[in-house]
């Protein structure tokens, strides 16, 4: 524990939600200046927010209520556990074995220099973000941010453009949030005029479906989930292979 508030800076208190009228207005100028930016630097992961804080919708209170409408995900939301701060411990992350999803999220973070508070560190460079909130939806906006990365592992796409885009056309099929369609569909679009030769319109489709088949990943207990075997893991939430993205070349799953 003394690990994750080194981390993170220490617990804080949470303050309330500033406001609540308007906050799931959608703002499609906030969005096209956003998506601009994103387009001309796909490592410029805080318009990915900007992008998710214009365009969200009812997704986040939507998807709250179905989180309480099922057994597990009535248990997870009355616990309200923060997966960021498990993430951002070092000990709670070593006692995963090889081939679990645990160990594979370790090995997948580690080497891009990723991080659980560095994703939250982001989020918070919205303007009017109430992410840090002490309120049940901003509880479960923190949640969905937090299993970014996790379902990277879960999906088997990687951080290049097309993997990220894959990993977002997955996220809308499991969130209908219209900020995830906005971006699949103007990175899929950027990317197929680049190499009108190459599939990423169909890989990304296919991630698409693959996020509409899967079971809805929300309401995993993903401590638990850590300790499985990852493929286990794949066919319990019934994750389909990503064959079309991984029949494109690695070197041509990016914009060089």
């Amino acid at each position: 524990m003394i690990a994750v508030t080194q981390v993170l800076g220490g617990p804080k208190p949470r303050e309330p939600m500033r406001r609540m009228r308007g906050t799931f207005n959608l703002q499609p100028l906030r969005a096209l200046r956003a998506v601009r930016r994103l387009l001309a630097d796909k490592e410029d992961t805080a318009q990915v927010f900007e992008i998710m804080r214009a365009l969200s919708g009812k997704a986040i209170p939507n998807g709250y209520r179905r989180l309480l409408s099922t057994p597990e995900g009535g248990r997870i939301a009355y616990e309200r556990d923060e997966f960021a701060e498990r993430l951002s411990d070092p000990a709670w992350l070593e006692q995963f074995g090889p081939g679990t999803v645990g160990a594979a999220y370790r090995d997948f973070i580690a080497p891009r220099g990723l991080s659980a508070a560095g994703l939250a560190e982001e989020s918070r460079k919205v303007r009017e973000g109430d992410v840090d909130a002490a309120h049940p939806l901003a509880w479960y906006a923190r949640r969905m941010r937090d299993v970014h990365d996790v379902w990277h592992v879960l999906t088997g796409y990687g951080t290049d453009a097309l993997g990220e885009v894959c990993v977002v056309a997955f996220s809308h099929a499991q969130t209908r949030s219209l900020g995830f369609a906005v971006i699949a569909l103007a990175g899929a679009r950027h990317l197929q005029k680049a190499a009108p030769d190459l599939p990423y319109g169909k890989a990304v489709r296919e991630a698409w479906r693959n996020g509409r088949a899967a079971a809805w990943l929300p309401a995993v207990d993903y401590p638990a989930l850590f300790a499985l075997p990852l493929d286990e893991a794949r066919r319990t939430l019934k994750i389909a292979p990503n064959t079309a993205y991984q029949g494109i070349p690695p070197r041509r799953r990016d914009r060089a």
